[in-house]
């Protein structure tokens, strides 16, 4: 029998587990590995099917590695999340009935009865690890590739475990601020540290892969769980919007007022406890116009961090425009022809011009429906004259996309297609099920934006379909769809559900 050496250096762990790292895999692919390791080793886990999130937190890291049982506790766990563990024993086989007892009290197990005062490998597995006793095998093959991170080691494995394959990240040193400084630097801010108990459990009793995409709008924050099935199919388990009016005053101030941030901070904190209670692997958070406009977007981005824990990256107009063009593609399934996707929110419009499976042309307009509201007073009844000087002004700032030749197919998506493919269908609950690749036509966008001009903010929450937050920025967010249509020389467009957070989800987490 060998024991650990005396002197430990206790670790700060963190790791993820799941089939893609999105700018990870990137990251660590331009770096130089340092070593690569293959191994085979058996990891012990307490009983039968944990689900992974049943594990307890204190249960111990037991595993069999070179015939040595190895041993690592947690220690404790840190404000970020971050876990120290501490290994307490390497023994050979055969293992001492001591020993036995110290893997069951790190598994937090009952000790049985022993009935040998030494166990071979051979011996130990057969009384106290056969399927459905209380302790499961779990037979592991790693390949694992070590680089230098910030200071820090990090590892990326590519891993098999009772023939079920998944990938892992690992950041660790006795340094924790170090490790999140390198988690950080990798990408990986967003993932949940996850141990390798709970990892492995998750992987053989198949458990789902969930992940969130948080998207911090002009005019909105929307929010969306998906969860992975078996044959890689996306499901969705959440999607839903809070209109935060991130952007109220934008347009005169220059900048993101306290109270826009106020709300935004509730919205997105209790998005990301509600990812919490469903388990996600990771959230994704990004921001769109109104924080690449705002003089003090960088201030926000790192209030909301401080203060909920997420981190937006604000993604450029082009690459707004990109995600949205997956998502609408993956989710109507266009595959051929020539194809316009445009997205309007509060404060700006994306537009992908492409044909086939092909995106030639993708930009971003600062042509949204909280700028217009707010300069015209489209959040209450307006006169003729003043809607047409609203559409003569949307006309002016759309002139990138004047001379374009008629698409054969037109998909608008966003917060205002949705809420007037819902007024259209007279829905008092939303179903993304008859949203999802709904037609309007001009006809119907002339009669709403009428319904809208003649009614107040108040009368427009009446309206059956319409959201109550909404009522305001409808009527700019019409008149802007019109317009997109008349320039485009389109009678009609099919509706997408899928925004902006579905491109996210298929980018960063796979398809």
């Amino acid at each position: 029998m060998r024991a650990i050496a005396d002197k430990i250096i206790p670790r700060w762990e963190w790791r993820s587990f799941g089939r893609h790292f999105g700018e990870a895999d990137a990251r660590l692919a331009a770096l130089a590995p340092e070593a690569v390791q293959e191994s085979d080793e058996v990891y012990l886990l307490p009983g039968s099917s944990l689900s992974g999130a049943g594990l307890s937190a204190a249960s111990g890291n037991v595993k069999i590695r070179a015939e040595l049982m190895d041993i690592k506790v947690l220690q404790q766990i840190n404000a970020d999340a971050l876990e120290q563990w501490t290994p307490v024993m390497k023994a050979g086989f055969p293992l001492a009935a001591s020993d036995v007892a110290r893997v069951f009290e790190s598994l937090q197990l009952p000790l049985p009865a022993l009935s040998r005062s030494s166990y071979t490998f051979d011996e130990f597995i057969a009384a106290f690890a056969q399927p459905g006793g209380a302790i499961r095998r779990v037979d592991v093959h790693k390949r694992r590739v070590r680089y230098t991170v910030g200071g820090c080691t990090a590892e990326f494995s590519d891993v098999l475990a009772n023939g079920k394959p998944t990938r892992t990240i690992a950041v660790e040193s006795p340094d924790a601020a170090a490790v999140m400084r390198a988690v950080r630097e990798l990408g990986l801010g967003g993932y949940s540290n996850t141990s390798y108990p709970r990892g492995l459990a998750a992987l053989i009793d198949d458990v789902p892969e969930r992940y969130a995409v948080i998207d911090a709008g002009t005019n909105s924050i929307k929010f969306h769980i998906g969860e992975r099935d078996g044959a890689g199919r996306w499901n969705t388990l959440v999607d839903r919007a809070e209109l935060t009016r991130l952007g109220e005053g934008l347009a005169q101030q220059g900048v993101i007022i306290d109270d826009a941030l106020e709300r935004s901070v509730a919205a997105i904190a209790g998005m990301a406890d509600e990812a919490k209670q469903y388990g996600v692997r990771a959230i994704a958070a990004v921001g769109t116009a109104g924080l690449r406009i705002a003089t003090n977007g960088s201030a926000v981005v790192a209030a909301i961090q401080a203060r909920t824990g997420v981190q937006i990256e604000v993604i450029s107009g082009e690459e707004e425009s990109r995600l949205a063009f997956l998502a609408a593609k993956s989710g109507l399934g266009l595959k051929s022809g020539s194809l316009v996707v445009f997205d309007t929110g509060g404060g700006s419009s994306q537009f992908t011009f492409g044909h086939d499976a092909t995106a030639d042309e993708r930009f971003s307009v600062d042509v949204g429906a909280v700028r217009y509201t707010e300069r015209f007073k489209l959040d209450g009844a307006v006169s003729h004259d003043t809607l047409h000087e609203a559409l003569a002004a949307i006309s002016a700032d759309l002139s990138r996309i004047d001379g374009r030749a008629v698409p054969d197919v037109l998909v608008a998506m966003g917060g205002a297609v949705t809420n007037m493919t819902a007024v259209k269908h007279g829905l008092s609950t939303y179903d993304p099920s008859i949203v999802q690749g709904a037609v309007i036509d001009c006809a119907e966008i002339e009669r709403q934006i009428e319904l809208y001009r003649s009614r107040d903010a108040e009368a427009r929450r009446a309206i059956i379909g319409l959201q109550p937050k909404r009522a305001e920025v409808i009527l700019a967010g019409a008149c802007i769809v019109r317009t997109v249509m008349e320039k485009l020389g389109k009678e009609n467009f099919t509706v997408s559900d899928r925004g902006l957070r579905h491109g996210v989800l298929a980018e960063r987490f796979g398809t």
